[in-house]
């Protein structure tokens, strides 16, 4: 067979993949993330508008709503690595850097919330995350019950 009549079976058999049609998925989860943009930067004084960052999440919430992103689909602010404190508080739990999250997560998570969006965050399955935040290895309930006290 030649290419051009195996690219057209290809196409063809493509076009006929069955689907559930319930009107879920009908477009892929999308959102906003700070990781590809904003990595790790946590130096506040030097970028006070693109540190990773109570502020940050606030303004591309923001964004989100008053740019149309929300109504083109556009549901999730989800917070990647770098939030939080290099260390859990005194009861083991997870805690966000206090300088750059002043009012915490769940009073972010609640801003998220009220724009109309969804709220994410990360945890790492290890002992501490890729930035070398603390991971979740030995405290994965704990962990769990706190993002969902935060309304992560």
């Amino acid at each position: 067979m030649d290419k051009v009549l195996i690219t057209t079976l290809f196409l063809y058999l493509a076009a006929e993949v069955p689907a559930l049609d319930n009107g879920l998925a009908l477009t892929p989860p999308m959102g906003w993330m700070h990781w590809q943009r904003f990595r790790c930067l946590t130096d506040c004084v030097a970028y006070p508008d693109e540190c990773i960052s109570e502020k940050l999440f606030r303004t591309m919430a923001d964004h989100l709503v008053s740019d149309g992103y929300l109504e083109a689909g556009y549901e999730y602010v989800i917070i990647d690595d770098c939030w939080a404190s290099k260390k859990r508080d005194n009861n083991s739990r997870l805690q966000p850097d206090p300088d750059r999250f002043p009012n915490g997560i769940k009073a972010l998570a609640d801003y998220v919330h009220d724009k109309g969006l969804k709220f994410g965050i990360y945890g790492d399955y290890g002992t501490k995350t890729c930035a070398g935040y603390p991971g979740s290895i030995d405290h994965l309930e704990l962990d769990a019950q706190t993002f969902a006290d935060w309304g992560s």
